[in-house]
């Protein structure tokens, strides 16, 4: 491949839950392949995803995914200068097939290896298509175990605002799926079923901690739309369930929105994103852009594609810990509950 004296390309690897990606990141911002093998299907059998066959399925596919963003880019091994992967929050055994995998290439072709938080490859998604977009400022991250309110005071330096008491939102939505009736994944099938319902037929509630502003609880409205079915059925109520996604999920985004709104004024931040899975549902880019406008907010937010699980965003964020100087050890091992800010 062509390349520069002071180009840093960085092979990305992401094992996290359910999808094994590899990826070819450019100075942090170019991405030259990003390859994502989904085990989505699998799972669907089951109404969520099974740690132990994904860890399997991440054994079958890893070599796959990496050869094939290889030859995407245009570019072998001996081309890269570092390998980059997620090390933590995940599944454990998916985390360390990812980990076992980076640490073998970067010993056998004797390159720096990055570990990278999930979290942090979430935020550093944004990078990829905002390029004007450079800390600090303010960023919510919604995914499938994770709701977070983070400051961004440098690349790869956070301060937490508020997080999750209990359920987070994309736990919400698949447990409000499942309990009416559409599957697994939950977050996409609702924000397709609210298209076709009355975002105020039901009046959820919105969770709210009095001592915490900026932290989150999902499991009230989760546990009311729970109610409202079994009260229906009790009473021989007729069940709408575009109605019920639809106001499950306007009570959910109205949360997040304003949560985030207020962090942003309190904290005198002009640039606001918005990351992970759950960054890609529509009613919540709706809301968001709008309350952003509204307060003269700069709004970001990632294609859909880098909001899911891939590999480019750990590249992107594997870049910046690099020109940090971070450096992990043949010791690098998973850590399925490590914590934003830890190394």
């Amino acid at each position: 491949m062509d390349k520069n004296i002071d180009d840093v390309v960085i092979l990305a690897i992401e094992s996290s839950c359910d999808e094994t990606a590899a990826a070819v990141v450019k100075n942090g911002r170019q991405i030259l392949s990003n390859v994502i093998s989904s085990q989505i299907e699998l799972h669907k059998l089951y109404g969520g995803v099974v740690p132990e066959i994904a860890s399997r399925k991440h054994i079958e596919k890893i070599n796959q995914v990496i050869e094939e963003a290889l030859e995407q880019a245009g570019a072998v091994l001996d081309d890269m200068d570092a390998v980059g992967v997620t090390y933590g929050p995940g599944l454990v055994g998916a985390l360390l097939v990812g980990v076992a995998e980076a640490k073998a290439i970067s010993y056998a072709k004797k390159l720096p290896l990055v570990g990278v938080h999930h979290i942090e490859g979430h935020i550093s998604a944004n990078y990829i298509e905002h390029p004007e977009l450079e800390p600090p400022f303010l960023c919510l991250v919604v995914s499938g175990g994770h709701t977070h309110l983070v400051i961004v005071k440098e690349y790869g330096e956070f301060q937490i605002l508020g997080r999750t008491r209990d359920d987070a939102a994309g736990e919400a939505f698949d447990k409000v799926a499942r309990a009416i009736g559409l599957g697994y994944p939950g977050g996409p099938k609702i924000d397709k079923l609210s298209l076709e319902g009355n975002p105020y037929a039901i009046d959820f509630p919105k969770g709210k901690i009095e001592d915490a502003p900026y932290d989150f609880s999902f499991s009230g409205v989760k546990s009311a739309v729970l109610n409202h079915l079994n009260r229906c059925r009790m009473q021989g109520e007729e069940i709408v369930a575009a109605d019920i996604a639809a106001s499950f999920q306007r009570s959910v985004v109205e949360v997040l929105v304003e949560h985030a709104i207020s962090a942003a004024k309190d904290y005198h931040m002009d640039k606001l994103a918005i990351a992970g899975g759950v960054a890609s549902n529509g009613a919540l880019r709706r809301g968001m852009e709008k309350a952003c406008q509204e307060n003269g907010i700069h709004f970001y937010y990632p294609s859909p594609i880098l909001c899911t699980d891939n590999a480019a965003m750990i590249g992107t964020a594997a870049y910046y810990e690099y020109k940090k100087g971070t450096r992990h050890g043949w010791d690098l091992n998973a850590v399925p509950n490590l914590k934003l800010g830890e190394r």
